[in-house]
């Protein structure tokens, strides 16, 4: 007989690279003003890696630090998962390297590449091994290198994107502290934001902004009311809102379009910049750190981005 179980997170930690990049970086190198860039994106600084700070060093630092704040022993890890998208050696995958790194004996790996939903992917399928007795932990990471990929003469990419890692540890549970994903692609318009070659030869991030921003602020409320669904409550239930860190312009107006306060989303972007599928957990480990969120309070997480790829689902608060 097949035995369910509950999932939940159980730990919560980041890694942000040591080098700050504010505005006035960026400005001294172009045309651009930082007032321009704030208007533009809402963004003050963002966080760049610097050589040793390699997607593996980065996601194993986060996930150390997941591990034990999840208070329980490396060897019942059974299973990690990395969501990257801007890791430049394609084969092998990172993840069974960084669970050698954090020393987790008995741990599968593998890799997952859903861009900016990369997460919000990887932790519905942790959720999904932990509910099905596959796993009795899993640790869940999003960790990229995005400003590697950054043309410095595009100003609409290049004032965007920060590096990062968060990590998360899915646990067995009583209760459904996870919610069912909903989840979704449209890649009949895989072309809007993606990474492609220039003139120079070299590989860039390429994004069409108005259309990413129309995209996602038409499509996502939907997405959030079915995640809301799927786990058993409705919006008016939903104590935080954390969605994918694109850029304080498409959170305001997602915020507003859903019709919640302001005061309760996360805005980790003001301070980050966009990390692609590092962006959801960086932002609730803000939210933690804050003070402002209790323990076992709804959270409805949302990541969408380049594929097109989304995915949103109900969590309690860690």
């Amino acid at each position: 007989m097949l035995t369910t179980y509950g999932s939940r997170i159980s730990g919560l930690a980041v890694y942000r690279p040591h080098r700050l990049v504010a505005n006035e970086e960026l400005s001294a190198r172009t045309t651009v003003s930082p007032e321009w860039i704030e208007s533009r994106t809402g963004i003050k600084t963002r966080h760049h890696a610097d050589e040793e700070e390699t997607i593996a060093a980065m996601a194993t630092a986060a996930g150390e630090k997941a591990v034990v704040t999840a208070d329980i022993d490396p060897g019942e890890v059974d299973l990690t998962i990395v969501a990257s998208a801007t890791r430049r050696v394609r084969m092998p995958g990172v993840a069974p390297e960084v669970a050698s790194r954090i020393g987790l004996p008995h741990s599968g790996a593998y890799d997952l590449n859903a861009v900016c939903a990369g997460f919000t992917y990887s932790l519905a399928m942790a959720s999904n091994a932990v509910r099905l007795g596959e796993a009795r932990h899993v640790l869940v990471i999003g960790a990229e290198r995005t400003s590697e990929w950054i043309d410095p003469n595009d100003p609409d990419t290049f004032v965007i994107f920060g590096d990062g890692a968060g990590a998360a540890v899915v646990s067995r549970s009583d209760t459904a502290g996870i919610g069912p994903a909903v989840w979704g692609s449209d890649g009949a318009r895989h072309e809007v934001l993606g990474i492609t070659e220039k003139a120079d030869g070299r590989e860039y991030v390429t994004m069409n902004g108005p259309l990413v921003y129309k995209w996602s602020t038409a499509t996502m409320p939907d997405v959030a009311h079915r995640a809301c669904a799927a786990a058993g409550i409705t919006l008016e239930d939903i104590a935080w809102f954390v969605p994918h860190q694109a850029n304080k312009r498409i959170i305001h107006t997602l915020t507003a379009n859903l019709g919640l306060p302001q005061d309760r989303v996360v805005n980790d972007v003001v301070d980050t910049g966009n990390t692609s599928a590092a962006s959801v957990p960086l932002a609730l480990n803000r939210l933690k750190e804050s003070g402002r969120a209790t323990p076992g309070e709804k959270v409805l997480l949302l990541g969408f981005g380049a594929g097109l790829t989304y995915a949103g689902q109900v969590v309690d608060m860690p």
